[in-house]
């Protein structure tokens, strides 16, 4: 059984005015020891199912329908707010959020923040036995422990990422979140901080699931990728199967967007044409049948079939689905 099975999750913020729905009908899964990655445009939803998977979700926004099974039979969705704080936020599911490097308080040693996040999240644990293990965690992820006794303003920005990493892992969570991890980073520490990050999964058996824009990082560090739009999940599948043979316009947009460093000649990228949607008031059928050049009246009436059409390979898309069955399109 998958370490996170998510299945249908719908998660709507409520504003002056209407219901943006943010996330709409999104099935994934994350096994032991494998990394899953989100991808997409700003404002796809991939935050808010990362938020949704915790149940940390502002005032306004709130899981309307759908499941999250947790280890088989254990359904995130339908637990109370003590049961989460106890069992599962830290202790089995942690997050480093986007901007993490500004996340911690500028007034407390790094070994003090850490501490704290071991001591409330597990009784019994003195202040000695969480300090000598938030030295252990700094050494982890490749930091001298005696950093613990600095404050924020002494660390790099690589260095306050790991730190972050640290305090995610502080409690021996079983799914490790990370958001835009290499956001705001130079290409050397995001280099490094990203190697960690596989150095980790390993070592300690992480699932994982991954959230950023920059598919290169997925293909580095995931064994599986879910390419988001809208809100929906358009393509998810294999990372090699995706990336190889892209079924969805979407998908083979943002492929087309990035260059091949193996190409032996100039190629010209080709961007997607359009924004994205409003979420306030999506269009029927299709969200993306405003931007795709393959779109027919059957895409702006109907929504398409989230359909397996290899085996683990999902395709949200009529044109995938008349193509697999050998139809013209």
């Amino acid at each position: 059984m998958p370490l996170l099975d998510v299945n249908q999750l719908k998660t709507y913020y409520t504003t002056m005015r209407g219901q943006v729905k943010a996330v709409d009908g999104v099935s994934f899964q994350v096994e032991t020891g494998e990394a899953t990655g989100l991808a997409g445009e700003s404002g796809c939803g991939k935050t808010t199912v990362a938020l949704s998977l915790l149940r940390i979700l502002p005032l306004n926004g709130k899981i309307v329908g759908g499941n999250i099974f947790f280890k088989s039979s254990l359904d995130i969705a339908a637990l109370d707010e003590e049961d989460l704080r106890n069992n599962i936020r830290w202790k089995e599911i942690s997050i480093v959020f986007q901007g993490a490097m500004n996340a911690m308080n500028p007034v407390y040693k790094i070994g003090d923040q850490i501490v704290e996040a071991i001591t409330l999240h597990e009784s019994g644990v003195s202040k000695r036995e969480a300090w000598e293990r938030s030295e252990k965690l700094m050494e982890l992820v490749g930091v001298e422990p005696s950093r613990v006794n600095n404050y924020p303003h002494e660390f790099s920005g690589g260095m306050k990422q790991r730190a972050m990493i640290a305090m995610a892992l502080a409690s021996n969570p079983s799914l490790f979140i990370a958001d835009e991890p290499a956001t705001a980073l130079d290409v050397i520490v995001a280099a490094q901080v990203l190697k960690l990050l596989r150095e980790l999964k390993k070592k300690l058996n992480l699932g994982m699931i991954l959230i950023t824009h920059d598919l290169s990082i997925i293909a580095e560090l995931c064994e599986k990728s879910a390419i988001m739009y809208a809100g929906k999940i358009a393509e998810y599948g294999n990372v090699v199967t995706i990336f190889k043979d892209p079924m969805h316009p979407y998908t083979q947009g943002l492929m087309g967007s990035f260059p091949a460093i193996t190409a032996k000649e100039r190629v010209k990228m080709v961007s997607i044409p359009g924004t994205p949607p409003d979420l306030l008031n999506p269009p029927l059928g299709c969200r993306f049948h405003p931007r795709c050049k393959f779109a027919k009246p059957v895409c702006k009436k109907d929504d398409p079939p989230y359909a397996e059409l290899e085996k683990g390979h999902f395709v949200s898309c009529h044109m995938a689905v008349a193509l697999h069955e050998g139809k013209k399109w």
